[in-house]
């Protein structure tokens, strides 16, 4: 008995020491096992090339600003735009097939892919009224009533596109007797349109 109890002191001994010498290495010694799980999958806003021939054979390719990790990012779409059309016809068309894009609900593959829009259903647009820029867009919903995450997706979509100048800036109004307003798309406002609005300016003295 007393030879087994003296064979199991070095044993004994043997375990803080393990310990000593795990926590030398820097890892925790620990008595219960732990499973973290699969580690968790990462917002990677970006998606596979789109076919851009079939893209042009459904209509006009565009491109749209949605969110993704709390900026926006460019996403492939097309609008439909009649043969033919007039250049000011053509310009609405434009216009509200982008707000219509825009107030999709992003593909299965897009929402894997970390997108969303803030934009919601049943925007309209329409032209210039008497005294407006003659590149004036009205919103049903005046620009002060978005949120500013729908705002700058608005801004950023409609101003690198044909229903805008191509100036980087668009001419916005609401349906109200509000004058007109130019909006801006920046580098800032495509990185933190949460927290920083399109910079904008009264257009009476252009």
């Amino acid at each position: 008995m007393l030879t087994s109890r003296l064979a199991a002191v070095p044993r004994l001994l043997a375990v803080p020491a393990l310990a000593v010498l795990l926590a030398g290495c820097g890892i925790r010694a620990t008595e219960v096992p732990t499973n973290f799980g699969p580690a968790p999958s990462r917002v990677q806003c970006s998606l596979s090339e789109p076919d851009v021939s079939t893209q042009a054979a459904l209509g006009l390719p565009v491109q749209v600003f949605l969110l993704c990790g709390s900026a926006l990012v460019t996403v492939d779409r097309t609008v439909r735009v009649p043969d033919g059309a007039a250049d000011s016809e053509r310009r609405m068309l434009v216009a509200q097939g982008l707000l219509d894009q825009l107030a999709t609900p992003p593909s299965a593959a897009e929402k894997e892919a970390g997108y969303s829009t803030d934009v919601r259903d049943g925007i309209t647009v329409g032209g210039p009224r008497p005294g407006d820029p003659e590149d004036t867009l009205r919103l049903s919903t005046a620009p002060a009533g978005l949120t500013s995450y729908a705002l700058a997706q608005i801004v950023c979509t409609f101003s690198d596109s044909a229903a805008a100048e191509g100036d980087g800036s668009v001419v916005l109004a609401g349906p109200g007797a509000e004058p007109p307003r130019r909006y801006e798309c920046t580098d800032e406002v495509r990185a933190r349109p949460g927290s920083t609005e399109p910079p904008s300016k009264d257009v009476a003295g252009e």
